[in-house]
């Protein structure tokens, strides 16, 4: 029996938010692949739905959220149409997700053993006795004496809390775990250390990774792979260090260039002019144009599919049509 070569593939993926009668397109057509083992940085600014993405393909969405389109598959099941009954076989044994703020995810009434151990009995038959040894296991995989499994979160410092929700996600070893931006309220030593763990324990247990985030520094050390969301969409998708080096997208470049760097002359940052745009009523054709330094005629008319420029997975700019139409020109020739 042949191992799929990705353990997620996201394809035309669409979600609606509603209000009444307003609707917001939160995410728009993404496409996306991740491989076994893979981590996957994905960063943007505010709003752009980073967390709606994640959420969409856990299938965590609230009840004011829906994706309208498109397909989440992960070991070999499309998750879009599984009912709830059916997920919960999935969920933190298949894939698991890590929450922004481990302080609200946590129940503040119950010890982190009492929470390690209710996530393994809804999800499987086990005994107490098997549970609490696999909680210890857990907690020493995180760094974290399992002595603490009789604390509350409130005895834990904002570092342990985080790794006590990683602790929870890795119960099972899923294949899958989504991180979105388990770092945001740590300090920068604390988010080091932490990032170190993570990206050790993906090694050693060959786990995938998602992880959202607004902190480029850490996507640029950590991740395999960056995917880079505007307005709703991955706009470009590549090798972290390719994507660093040699941005494809317009927004990329802007977004690269307001982000400070330790190496070479000092530069002044430069930060991308204007503001991304109201989602319940987006520009028409690439949704960048009214920020874009290198907008044409065409970007304010129609929509850019998806290019694949010098080697990169994913760019919606028209900068690269003619570059694509040369590349499938040489293709034809025989």
């Amino acid at each position: 029996m042949s191992v799929a070569p990705h353990v997620l593939e996201v394809k035309d993926l669409v979600v609606d938010y509603y209000a009444g009668k307003t609707r917001t397109r939160a995410v728009n057509g993404v496409d996306l692949q991740l491989g076994r083992g893979e981590f996957l940085g994905l960063v943007g600014e505010s709003g752009c739905g980073k967390s709606t993405l994640c959420f969409a393909i856990a299938r965590l969405l609230g009840d004011n959220a829906q994706i309208s389109e498109g397909d989440v598959l992960f070991a070999g099941q499309n998750l879009v149409y599984l009912r709830e009954k059916q997920l919960r076989h999935l969920r933190w044994r298949g894939y698991s997700v890590v929450m922004q703020s481990a302080m609200n995810a946590l129940n503040p009434v119950m010890t982190v053993g009492a929470q390690l151990t209710d996530a393994m009995k809804a999800h499987t038959k086990i005994s107490k006795r098997d549970a609490r040894q696999r909680g210890q296991a857990v907690m020493q995989l995180v760094g974290i004496d399992p002595i603490h499994l009789e604390s509350y979160p409130h005895q834990l410092s904002g570092g342990m809390r985080q790794r006590a929700m990683i602790a929870m996600a890795l119960v099972f070893i899923p294949d899958l775990i989504i991180m979105d931006e388990p770092t945001s309220a740590l300090d920068v030593v604390a988010q080091r250390s932490l990032m170190i763990q993570i990206k050790e324990l993906q090694r050693e247990l060959g786990f995938a990774v998602i992880f959202v985030t607004h902190d480029m520094s850490l996507v640029a050390r950590f991740s395999d792979r960056l995917a880079i969301m505007y307005a709703g969409e991955i706009v470009e998708l590549g090798e972290t260090r390719q994507v660093f080096t040699d941005p494809q997208h317009p927004y990329s470049r802007g977004l690269l260039s307001a982000f400070p760097s330790i190496h070479g002359e000092r530069e002044e940052l430069k930060g991308i002019p204007g503001s991304p745009p109201d989602l319940r009523n987006p520009p028409s054709g690439c949704r960048f144009h009214p920020r874009c330094p290198s907008v044409m005629k065409i970007c304010s008319t129609a929509e850019p599919p998806a290019y694949s420029p010098r080697g990169t997975d994913l760019v919606r700019c028209y900068l690269y049509a003619d570059q694509e139409a040369e590349h499938i020109q040489l293709r034809s020739v025989p």
